[in-house]
C-alpha cells in the first residue's frame, strides 16, 4: 500500500540512482569509449569492454548522441565535456551526413564517406532534435532554426509521393507507425528550443495529423492493439507482418502522446495514450520470466521475428518512462507498481558491474544473449534518455502542487 511519505521515498530513491548512473557510469562510458578525437562525432560499435569492433559510423547516433549529451547538458549539470561531445556529433552530421538531395545517409565510414542510405528518415529526424537541443544549451537560435528547417524537410519528405522509396510494391498499400510516432517527439524537442515568437505552425499540423492517423488508423480496440502497419485507410493487414505489434514502440508512442496531452491539458489525448500504455503492457510484460518482449501477433499467432521473445534494452526503458508519466498524468498507483517492476528487472538483468554500460541484448530469461555495448542500434541514446527523462520526472512528481 502506497503512503504518501512510501511515494516521495520512491520518487527520491529512484532519481538520485539514475542520476548518479547516468553521470558515473553511462555518459563517461561514451565519453571515453564512443567519442572520435580525430574526425568527430561518435564510434557506437564497441565491445563489452569499449573496444571498438568496427569503425562504421551510425548517422543515427551521431544525431542521437549529440542530443543526450546537450540533453544532460541542459537538465543534469552543465559539464563542458558534454557540450564538446554534443556538438562534435552536430560538426560531423553537418559535414559528412547529407546528400545533395536534403536527405542524410544511414552509415558513413569514419572519415565520414557515405556507405548507405535508407528510405526512412529517421537519421533527420534525430539530427534534429540534437540540433534543437543544441541550441538551448549553446543558448545559440540558429541551431534551433536549423532543426526546424530540418523538420520542414522532414515532413515534405515524408509527404511528398515519390521522395521515400515505399516499402513494399504496389500489391501491399500500407502505411508505417514508426514514422507517425516519431514525428510527434521531434516536433516537441524543436518546438522547446524555438524563440517563442519563432514557433512554426508546422509543428502542431504534424503532430496533429500524427495523433489522427494513430488514433483513426493504428489504433484497433478489437483486437487491444497498435499495429506497426495498417492500409491507408486503417484495416488491419491480415498477414504475419500486418498483425505484428511491438510493444516497445507502443509504450514509446504512450509517452510521446502523454507528454503532448499534458503539455495541451487534454483529458481525451491523455487517455488515448493511457489506453496504448495497456494495451501494450498486457500484450509484452512476460508474466513468467519479467521484462518486455519484442514482438507479438495481435491474433495470437506465432510471430515471425526469431527475436520475437528476446528482452532488448530500449523496451526495458521506453516503459520505465511512460509508467512515471502515467502516474504523473493520473496519480494512481497501480502506474508506480508498473514502474517498480520495469525497474527493478531492468536494473537486475541489464547494467554489467565489471565493464560498465548495460547489456542490451537478452534472452528470455534474462541471461545475456551477446555482450556488446553498441553497434549501428544501440549506443549513448534510450539508457541515458530514460534516466534524464525519468530523474526530472521524478522530481516533476516530487515538487507538484497537485500532490
Amino acid at each position: 500500500m502506497w503512503t504518501e511519505e512510501s511515494i516521495n521515498r520512491y520518487l527520491t530513491d529512484w532519481a538520485e540512482r539514475y542520476r548518479h548512473d547516468l553521470t558515473t557510469d553511462i555518459l563517461p562510458f561514451w565519453l571515453e569509449h564512443g567519442a572520435d578525437p580525430v574526425n568527430g562525432g561518435v564510434y557506437t560499435c564497441v565491445d563489452r569492454e569499449g573496444k571498438l569492433m568496427d569503425s562504421t559510423k551510425s548517422v543515427w547516433f551521431q544525431g542521437r548522441c549529440g542530443y543526450i549529451y546537450a540533453y544532460a547538458y541542459n537538465n543534469v549539470q552543465p559539464s563542458p565535456e558534454y557540450l564538446t561531445m554534443s556538438k562534435s556529433c552536430i560538426d560531423f552530421i553537418e559535414a559528412h551526413c547529407f546528400d545533395k538531395d536534403g536527405r542524410m545517409y544511414f552509415e558513413v565510414t569514419a572519415d565520414g564517406t557515405p556507405l548507405r542510405k535508407r528510405r526512412y528518415v529517421f537519421s533527420e529526424c534525430f539530427a534534429a532534435i540534437a540540433m534543437a537541443e543544441y541550441s538551448i544549451a549553446a543558448d545559440d537560435p540558429a541551431y534551433a532554426r536549423k532543426a526546424l528547417a530540418l523538420y520542414r524537410d522532414i515532413v515534405r519528405f515524408v509527404n511528398t509521393p515519390g521522395i521515400l522509396e515505399p516499402k513494399y510494391l504496389p500489391a501491399m498499400q500500407a502505411i508505417g507507425h514508426s514514422i507517425t510516432m516519431i514525428l510527434i517527439n521531434t516536433a516537441a524537442v524543436v518546438r522547446r528550443a524555438l524563440p517563442e515568437g519563432e514557433i512554426d505552425p508546422i509543428l502542431d499540423e504534424q503532430t496533429d495529423q500524427s495523433l489522427d492517423l494513430i488514433r483513426t488508423r493504428f489504433m484497433h480496440p478489437e483486437l487491444k492493439a497498435l499495429l506497426e502497419m495498417v492500409t491507408p485507410d486503417g484495416e488491419l493487414i491480415d498477414t504475419l507482418a500486418g498483425r505484428t505489434v511491438n510493444p516497445g514502440h507502443c509504450i514509446e508512442t504512450s509517452w510521446f502522446i502523454l507528454e503532448e496531452a499534458l503539455r495541451r491539458k487534454d483529458q481525451k489525448l491523455q487517455q488515448t495514450a493511457l489506453q496504448i500504455f495497456d494495451w501494450a503492457w498486457e500484450a509484452g510484460w512476460d508474466e513468467e520470466y519479467g521484462g518486455i518482449i519484442n514482438f507479438v501477433d495481435c491474433k495470437g499467432y506465432p510471430n515471425q521475428d526469431y527475436s520475437q521473445d528476446m528482452k532488448f534494452w530500449w523496451p526495458q526503458t521506453e516503459a520505465i518512462i511512460a509508467t512515471l508519466y502515467a502516474f504523473k498524468a493520473t496519480g494512481e498507483t497501480r502506474y508506480l507498481d508498473l514502474h517498480r517492476m520495469a525497474s527493478d528487472w531492468a536494473y537486475e538483468h541489464l547494467p554489467d558491474p565489471a565493464f560498465g554500460e548495460w547489456f542490451g541484448y537478452l534472452h528470455r530469461d534474462g541471461t545475456v544473449a551477446q555482450p556488446a555495448k553498441g553497434n549501428l542500434f544501440k549506443g549513448p541514446f534510450h539508457i541515458p534518455r530514460m534516466m534524464i527523462r525519468s530523474m526530472m520526472l521524478c522530481n516533476d512528481i516530487l515538487s507538484s502542487d497537485n500532490r
